[in-house]
């Protein structure tokens, strides 16, 4: 990701904190692969978070106070830090959900006229 796109808030920094917030809330508490694998899952293969994305933005995310972790065993007897959302990542999540409908439709409806 660019500088560019961390500065703007519907850039991909805003897109992959929205994945990472709605998944959260979708699945409760869950460690960083288990959130790969439900973007993958929920998006039928067309989205992908790369590790190098993905744990920086937990940690940034975490720092903000929008997510919570905590360490505990994985399914298969691993230790793995588990995240789960905050009440500020909830209200986060409804700003940034609300935001990207209107700007997705806002591309919409100009490619409409294209």
């Amino acid at each position: 990701m660019g500088d560019r796109a961390k500065e703007t808030p519907g850039g991909l920094q805003g897109a992959l904190d929205l994945l990472i917030l709605r998944t959260l809330q979708d699945c409760g508490r869950i460690h960083g692969y288990g959130i790969t694998l439900h973007i993958q899952s929920r998006s039928e293969n067309m989205l992908r978070v790369e590790e190098g994305s993905l744990y920086p933005a937990l940690h940034r995310m975490e720092q903000a106070g929008a997510i919570k972790a905590e360490w505990g065993a994985s399914e298969n007897n691993r230790r793995a830090r588990f995240y789960s959302i905050t009440a500020a990542g909830r209200r986060q999540l409804a700003a940034e959900r609300d935001q990207w409908l209107a700007v997705a439709d806002a591309v919409a409806r100009f490619l409409e006229y294209a």
